[in-house]
């Protein structure tokens, strides 16, 4: 009987790329078992993870985030041996996919971290191209396998440093394409054909595979998934949560994070991330009341307005050094945080001032009842407003405010 040259492969997740890498690895003499969440009428599928590690010597794991990858590694484990293999790829948070590899490691077997870059076509074509870390001699015993379904198998080093290599390359194609969506949004106001840009980007340095690839699908309004806006925003996350870790301001980031979280609240996370362009070129459903309210990470502490007490019959506080037209109000349109967080315009609660903006005297403030052409001048200290402690101060306060005006009204 002749001998199997290849090692059974078993492949868990049988997503959008999962299911092409499996059709592949068949293609190429390879037998898979396969285990999907949701049954799929596909051959070889088992009924649990660990009859996938019984079979099969190789595991890759085409999972969606770090609860599912964890939660994948600790089923398999019982069944893991030192002959086992498991070769972890979605793009999680470097801290989790240590945790897989420490969960493998203690039954004996070994971690091979390697998320990938290419999209639907690419992974039909056997064209991805995997990031890998870990052990030097589980790299090579698993490059044939990954070369069994892409083009290039780059090391990066120790585990958790080759996702976030893969984290650094997303915030680079999703801002790209973001980019491209306003680029296309300013050339269309301007009555400029959509075709004249696209002929200019074919020569422009700054033009690319992703680019080639999502600029024709984002003008043709063609968003059929191949890589989706909810998986690019879990990664635009992720490169948030990086970020903010290590002490750095990735503003583009964010706010690319923040488009790409507008279309999916609007309910279009299934379709591909080029649909960045909807926010300029297709008209979106309204998003409902819950839709609204969805919030990135945890919901923001709602602020309050701390109530200022001034004592009667004083008037609102001035502030001399002022101009004399209204200070401007915030622009809070490109933060909906910020929209929700401030009152209306010029206005503070009733009763309460802004600490950090104390709203201007109303034109058509009456005067005080004791005297309608003199003004009252108190100071304005950091955390709290104080009377004047008598009324020889009061009247000082009063003459030094005087002498001010008429010193402004002669010059």
């Amino acid at each position: 009987m002749a001998r199997r040259a290849q090692k059974n492969i078993g492949l868990i997740g049988l997503g959008i790329i999962g299911s092409r890498v499996a059709n592949t690895l068949r293609l190429k003499g390879y037998h898979v078992f396969v285990w999907n969440r949701s049954p799929r009428p596909v051959p070889n599928f088992v009924g649990a993870p660990a009859e996938v590690a019984e079979m099969c010597d190789h595991i890759q794991l085409f999972v969606s985030d770090d609860d599912a990858l964890l939660e994948i590694t600790k089923q398999i484990a019982p069944a893991l041996a030192p002959r086992h293999i498991v070769i972890a790829h979605p793009t999680v948070a470097p801290y989790s996919m240590r945790a897989a590899a420490d969960i493998v490691e203690r039954r004996g077997a070994r971690f091979v971290e390697a998320p990938f870059t290419g999209s639907k076509m690419a992974a039909e074509k056997g064209e991805l191209v995997y990031y890998v870390a870990g052990d030097e001699i589980a790299l090579r015993e698993t490059r044939p396998t990954l070369e069994a379904s892409g083009k290039e198998v780059i090391e990066i080093g120790r585990i958790g440093q080759a996702t976030v290599i893969k984290i650094a390359t997303n915030i680079l194609t999703a801002t790209t394409v973001q980019a491209a969506a306003e680029a296309l949004a300013l050339t269309k106001s301007s009555g400029v054909p959509l075709e004249k840009f696209l002929a200019a980007m074919k020569s422009n340095s700054s033009n690319s595979g992703t680019l080639s690839m999502k600029l024709p699908k984002m003008i043709d309004g063609d968003f059929e998934p191949h890589f989706s806006i909810k998986h690019m925003l879990k990664d635009m996350q992720l490169a948030s949560r990086a970020g903010l870790s290590n002490h750095l301001e990735l503003s583009v980031t964010t706010a690319t994070r923040d488009r790409l979280l507008e279309q999916a609240q609007r309910g279009f996370g299934d379709e591909d991330y080029a649909a960045l362009a909807r926010k300029y070129f297709h008209e979106a459903r309204p998003a409902t009341g819950e839709e609204v309210n969805l919030e990135l990470f945890e919901q923001p502490v709602e602020k309050t307005f701390v109530p200022i007490s001034i004592p009667e019959p004083m008037a609102a506080p001035m502030n001399l050094d002022a101009p004399e037209t209204q200070p401007e109000a915030l622009d809070t349109s490109l933060s909906p945080v910020l929209a929700q967080d401030q009152p209306p315009e010029n206005q503070a609660e009733p009763g309460t001032e802004s600490a950090s903006f104390p709203a201007p005297l109303p034109d058509e403030a009456a005067p005080p009842k004791e005297n309608s052409e003199s003004h009252q001048l108190i100071d304005l200290a950091p955390e709290t407003i104080e009377a004047p402690a008598d009324e020889t101060a009061v009247q000082a306060r009063r003459g030094l405010f005087d002498r001010l005006l008429r010193r402004s009204d002669e010059t």
